[in-house]
C-alpha cells in the first residue's frame, strides 16, 4: 500500500494538486485525522510493508449519518477527490460517498493479499504474500523430506483460492484445496498413498483457510492412510514483509492511474490491471459479480503435474 500512496501523492503534486492523507482509513475520516502530505511525506516508503497511514475497521461507516460526518471533514478542507486502497468494504464506502456527495470523486485501488477483487487480474499484496508462502514452504520441505512426513500448509484465502493455487503450483504441492473446487479427502489420501508406494518420502498439501483448517485436513487425511501428518498455519506472516518488485510496480502503476482518472473527472471507479494493461471498472460493475474469476485452467495443470 505504501507504494500506491507514494504514487498518488507524487503524481498529484507533479500535477499541482494538494494531497491529504487520511490516517486509520474511514475511522480516521470520522475522527478528522487528516494531514496534508508533501513529497517528503512519502520518501523512503516504497520498500516498506503495510501502510504508514495505518488501517482500521470501521463498520459504523455503513450508516448514512456516520458517513455525513466523514464527508463534512472532506468538504471543510476543500477536498475534491478520494482515493481508497482496500477490498470490498473500502470500495463500498467510496461508492456511497460518491452517491451522497457527487462533488467528491472517488477511486478505488485493489489492495488485498487474497486477490479477490473483480476488475483486476492482480491486487496489491498478492505477489508479496505468494513469495512469502513459497519461501516458508521451501524451508518446511526440508523437514518434510528428512523426516518423511506429509505437511499440510494452511494459507489465507477465505473465499478465494488464488494464494493456495499459485503457491501450490510454485512449490510443487501434491494437492491443492481451494473454495472454488469441491475436494474429496479420500481422493487426496489415495493420491498421497500412490506416491508413497512408488517411493516418495514426503508430501505437501496446500489448503486455503476458507475450505477447512489445516488441523481438520490432517485429521480427515489420517482416517484413510497411515502417514505422519503435520500442520503449519502460516497466518499473518503472509501479510507482512517488504513488498516484492512486482507489487511495487503494480502499486505504482495503479496509484498513477487513479490520479489520471481524477484529473479526467471520473468517479466511483476501481482501477485494475488486465493482461498487463491498466483498466478502470465502475464500482457497480465490480459489485455485480461477487465471485472473483478463478483460474480453473491453472488448477487443472496443477493436478496434471502432481501425479
Amino acid at each position: 500500500m505504501n507504494a500506491a500512496v507514494r504514487a498518488v501523492v507524487r503524481k498529484a503534486i507533479y500535477n499541482n494538486i494538494e494531497v491529504y492523507g487520511v490516517y486509520q482509513g474511514y475511522q480516521g475520516l470520522l475522527n478528522d485525522d487528516i494531514e496534508k502530505l508533501e513529497l517528503g511525506s512519502v520518501g523512503d516508503t516504497i520498500q516498506r510493508g503495510g501502510t504508514f497511514l495505518y488501517s482500521a475497521r470501521c463498520p459504523e461507516f455503513k450508516e448514512v449519518e456516520v458517513r455525513k460526518k466523514g464527508i463534512e471533514n472532506l468538504r471543510k478542507r476543500g477536498i475534491e477527490g478520494l482515493v481508497v486502497i482496500g477490498g470490498d468494504g473500502s470500495y463500498r464506502g467510496a461508492q456511497r460517498i460518491s452517491e451522497e456527495c457527487p462533488e467528491i470523486q472517488t477511486i478505488g485501488i485493489p489492495g488485498t493479499i487474497d486477490n479477490d477483487i473483480n476488475g483486476s487480474d492482480f491486487t496489491i499484496g498478492f505477489d508479496t504474500a505468494l513469495n512469502t508462502i513459497i519461501e516458508c514452504v521451501d524451508k518446511i520441505r526440508d523437514t518434510a523430506s528428512s523426516h518423511a512426513r506429509t505437511f499440510i500448509i494452511e494459507v489465507m484465502g477465505r473465499d478465494c483460492g488464488d494464494l493456495a493455487l499459485w503457491a501450490g503450483l510454485s512449490v510443487g504441492a501434491e494437492t491443492i484445496i481451494v473454495p472454488e473446487v469441491e475436494t474429496d479427502i479420500k481422493d487426496i489420501a489415495e493420491k498421497i498413498d500412490n506416491g508413497i508406494k512408488r517411493g516418495k518420502k514426503h508430501s505437501i498439501v496446500m489448503v486455503a483457510e476458507g475450505c477447512m483448517s489445516g488441523e481438520v485436513c490432517a485429521e480427515e487425511l489420517t482416517k484413510y492412510i497411515n502417514v505422519d501428518a503435520r500442520v503449519s498455519v502460516l497466518g499473518h506472516i503472509q501479510r507482512g514483509g517488504s513488498p516484492s518488485g512486482a507489487d511495487r510496480v503494480l502499486a505504482s502503476r495503479l496509484g498513477g492511474h487513479a490520479v489520471d482518472l481524477l484529473l479526467d473527472g471520473k468517479s466511483a471507479i476501481g482501477v485494475g490491471i488486465r493482461n498487463n494493461e491498466l483498466t478502470d471498472t465502475p464500482f457497480d460493475e465490480i459489485f455485480r459479480s461477487h465471485e472473483h474469476e478463478f483460474d480453473f485452467e491453472t488448477y487443472a495443470l496443477t493436478n496434471e503435474l502432481s501425479i
